[in-house]
């Protein structure tokens, strides 16, 4: 399973990419694999608010449909347009092409709250 040591994740198994005010998200590798073969993603509008740790939309697979949670709270500056039409790249590629949101982060101590990778290992 894959961890990358430059991303921060949640207890829900999200990932969150900061790039200064900007946070880019997607599920790990492990959620992924859990879920299975992706079909259908639901996600917010760019110009949205999301909030840390409410949902900010659904990832469905052949086995299951489960709920995304925003790592931080702010405005989604945009949204992967790509998975409308090509879903299953959240399984090929999750922390690269299946990312899923971009967020403007509204408070940065939100960070503080996030696991390290070694955190989200421990976590597993």
């Amino acid at each position: 399973m894959n961890t990358p040591d430059n991303l921060k994740y949640t207890k829900d198994h999200e990932w969150a990419h900061v790039d200064g005010d900007v946070v880019t998200v997607g599920i790990t590798d492990y959620a992924q694999g859990e879920l299975g073969d992706i079909v259908f993603v639901e996600l917010p509008n760019p110009g949205d608010s999301v909030s840390q740790n409410d949902t900010f939309g659904t990832i469905e697979a052949v086995k299951a449909v489960s709920d995304l949670y925003a790592p931080v709270s702010g405005e989604v500056v945009a949204i992967n347009e790509a998975l409308d039409g090509n879903p299953e790249v959240i399984n090929s590629d999750p922390y690269g092409d299946g990312w899923m949101i971009r967020i403007r982060i509204s408070d940065p101590a939100e960070l503080a709250e996030l696991l390290d990778p070694a955190g989200y290992k421990e976590l597993l």
